[in-house]
């Protein structure tokens, strides 16, 4: 071989080591990419969900009467801002444990999480996930929606402090426990059971937890009078809608971001995709109710038609990336129906639920669940079912015991005269002004 020919064959061989080092360079970017991108998911995420708890706080307001506004919408601060430091005390060490005190089912309780060094670099974090504090704060906003939920079942007659004491348990320790079982790697995500973004870990266990409060509280002064229902009209229901739009908004982040990634093409697509089919329900659910109530009671009803787009929001929830769009529209019209069918039923029962969380987050929850098999090739109606019974047993029993507990000692229930005059007097000290008070 002649020494020109060798030319090129050495400059080639000169150039392995810098193209290698390019290489190692590009892939490290990309890593780095991924990481932030997923970051910014989970905090811009976050931000979106936490704009549910504005959603809740309208839409219950606009539901109770004129007279209990105020500590409804005081509830809806407090129990937040518990829920903030319980899930940093206790409860995403539970619910993410390092090391399990059960295997497979109860985390460590004295984990209290701290966030990653000022400055941290590549070299002290996850760069195949996400910046820990965008994690924690993206959690932390679903364990306090679950609190919201039992908000409103409750409203009108029970009492702040006690309500509160509830929060703390549900917030610090039911939740982060059931909700470990699937998203921290245990029992029921080994069993193979699929909540993509919570239909069971958080709306239906929030909607077992109103129930166990309901059954123990009893309904309100007046609402089941000589074997019929006493219609109690919300106080604005401009407010109500308002926080159904504000929860539909937040809805896109809550399904959204539990995507949990961002940082490919793929994870861009998916979660795109995870928005349109996430409106879809919700809009497919508002137009079953409304179109039913039209056809059952002669009359569109507002309200219905509120809880039925939530209906369809929460009946996606649990997988709301698998379906096509038309999927997307059957899922969240049966849970419109739902409601349209559940509300009254549990007025029969008398359970006296406030602004319809049962239906909407349990029912609908639980269809959800069980429709995953449908669209998700990797689960099986046997196992969804299972799983939800589990998660739903466990937070029914448990709140039931705490509810009993706190009744047998803080009590649960404000007075008869209380109720009547409203909580707005009775736990905050305002004057009622009757122009105002609907009922």
């Amino acid at each position: 071989m002649t020494y020109k020919k060798l030319l090129p064959l050495a400059a080639t061989a000169a150039m392995l080591p810098g193209l290698a080092l390019a290489q190692d360079a590009g892939a490290e970017a990309a890593a780095h990419t991924q990481f932030i991108l997923t970051s910014v998911l989970f905090l811009l995420g976050g931000v979106m969900v936490f704009w549910m708890a504005a959603g809740f706080a309208m839409l219950e307001a606009g539901l109770v009467r004129s007279k209990n506004v105020t500590i409804q919408l005081t509830k809806n601060v407090a129990l937040f801002s518990l829920a903030a430091i319980m899930y940093w005390l206790v409860g995403y060490g539970i619910m993410y444990p390092g090391d399990w005190l059960i295997e497979g089912w109860l985390g460590p309780f004295f984990a209290v999480t701290s966030l990653d060094p000022v400055g941290v670099g590549a070299d002290a974090v996850d760069v195949g996930y996400a910046a820990g504090a965008s994690d924690f704060f993206f959690q932390l906003m679903f364990c306090a929606t679950t609190a919201s939920i039992v908000s409103g079942t409750l409203a009108e007659r029970i009492k702040l402090w006690p309500f509160l004491a509830f929060v703390v348990v549900l917030t610090g320790f039911i939740y982060p426990i059931e909700a470990s079982w699937q998203w921290g790697g245990g029992w029921l995500s080994e069993a193979g059971f699929s909540d993509f973004a919570g239909s069971t870990l958080v709306h239906a266990a929030g909607g077992f937890a109103a129930l166990a409060g309901v059954l123990i509280l009893g309904p309100r002064i007046g609402k089941y009078k000589d074997g019929r229902t006493v219609p109690m009209p919300g106080s604005n229901l401009a407010l109500a809608t308002l926080g159904t739009f504000i929860l539909w908004l937040g809805w896109f982040g809550f399904n959204g971001g539990s995507q949990l990634a961002m940082g490919t093409i793929s994870d861009v697509s998916d979660v795109a995709r995870i928005f349109a089919n996430t409106n879809m329900a919700a809009a497919a659910g508002a137009l079953v109710a409304m179109a039913m109530t039209q056809v059952l009671y002669k009359k569109v009803d507002l309200t219905m038609t509120l809880n039925g787009a939530l209906a369809g929001l929460v009946s996606i929830t649990a997988e709301p990336l698998a379906p096509s769009l038309f999927q997307a529209l059957i899922i969240g019209g049966v849970g419109g129906v739902i409601v349209v069918f559940v509300v009254p039923l549990l007025d029969r029962l008398k359970i006296d639920d406030v602004v319809g969380a049962i239906p909407v987050h349990l029912v609908a929850g639980f269809w959800g669940t069980f429709i995953v098999a449908w669209t998700n090739d990797g689960a099986s109606f046997v196992t969804q079912i299972m799983g939800f019974a589990a998660i739903g047993a466990f937070v029914f029993v448990v709140s039931f015991v705490f509810f009993t507990i706190i009744k047998a000692t803080m009590g649960l229930r404000v007075g008869e005269e209380e109720e009547i005059n409203g909580l707005d007097m009775a736990e905050l000290g305002m004057e009622a002004y009757p122009e105002f008070t609907n009922g």
